[in-house]
């Protein structure tokens, strides 16, 4: 177990290293910092001697490998377009994301997994059609335009609820909390639907029925063990886009996260601050889904035995 964990780790290095350089590469592309930085008014030879300053008439191996060094050996994410350095302004927002990311989540599986479970149960009932037809629903649903109903209603007409921003009260977190869980508890739902539905019809758990196990422990104990694998990876999957940073409810809520900043980088052709961003987070997210592929072993004992045979 222990060597597939370091065997894996060491499989990500090269495919991190691969998406820095694309990520700086296409991040190099979006504009001109230098032209940015200089300003509306400045020559043209001011700018070539800004962007000489910059380092940007270097070739981009040799800028992408300038900083990745830096970022390896001494964790220096360079500095964003205004001399405000990249990983600090990282650090100041990736908390109100991950505070978000694991509010939205926490409410995913409470409202998803039990849902899912009882559709499956009560399949081809009313329940069911209910059930789903709500989940489609909120599959459906876009995310900016439930997001701006929610303020209005809340926000604007109730006065009951801040409209955008995190001021450290649950008060803020609950509208971004929902407007994100609401479309991720919709897919976890219908996944779980669709595991459990296959693990009901299995014939363990008519044999188990058979030697008068409860109903409730044949489904509880048995089906949804057994149906955790696709549940787990699609909540792990959301869970790290939602690290990532929820650009749309970011911006719709105006939450001083990741995702926002980022964005707000990109506009003002800050590529080395948005390239930390994005780094980051794929960082993150390999990281997350490393975390869910190891949590299969301790879900499912015949994965746990093919890691000790690799």
């Amino acid at each position: 177990m222990f060597k597939y964990f370091i065997k894996r780790v060491l499989t990500l290095i090269p495919i991190l290293l691969v998406v820095a350089f694309l990520v700086f590469w296409l991040m190099s592309m979006t504009g001109d910092p230098a032209r940015t930085k200089a300003g509306d008014f400045a020559t043209e030879e001011q700018i070539e001697i800004m962007r000489e300053q910059m380092g940007l008439n270097d070739p981009i191996t040799v800028r992408f490998g300038r900083w990745i060094s830096d970022v390896v050996l001494r964790g220096d994410f360079g500095e964003g377009l205004y001399g405000d350095d990249c990983w600090e302004e990282f650090a100041l927002r990736i908390p109100h994301t991950v505070k978000l990311a694991f509010a939205s989540i926490l409410l995913t599986v409470v409202i998803a997994i039990p849902v899912g479970i009882i559709t499956a149960v009560k399949q081809n009932t009313w329940i069911d059609t209910v059930l789903s037809s709500v989940a489609m629903l909120g599959i459906s649903m876009p995310t900016f335009w439930l997001g701006l109903l929610l303020i209005v209603f809340f926000a604007v007409q109730l006065r009951i609820l801040p409209s955008g921003g995190d001021d450290g009260t649950f008060a803020a977190l609950l509208m971004p909390m929902f407007c994100s869980a609401i479309n991720n508890a919709a897919l976890v739902t219908r996944m779980t639907r669709s595991s459990m539905v296959d693990q009901i019809r299995a014939d363990y758990l008519r044999t188990a029925r058979a030697k008068g196990v409860s109903e409730r422990k044949t489904i509880l104990k048995h089906a949804l063990k057994n149906a955790l694998i696709p549940i787990i990876t699609i909540v792990g999957s959301q869970f790290s886009i939602l690290l990532g940073g929820t650009t749309v409810i970011e911006t719709v809520f105006s939450w001083p996260g990741v995702g926002m900043h980022t964005v707000t980088c990109i506009r003002s052709n800050d590529f080395m601050s948005a390239t930390c961003n994005i780094v980051m987070v794929s960082i993150l997210t390999a990281v997350i889904l490393l975390a869910v592929d190891m949590l299969y072993a301790f879900v499912d004992p015949r994965i746990k035995a093919r890691y000790k045979r690799g």
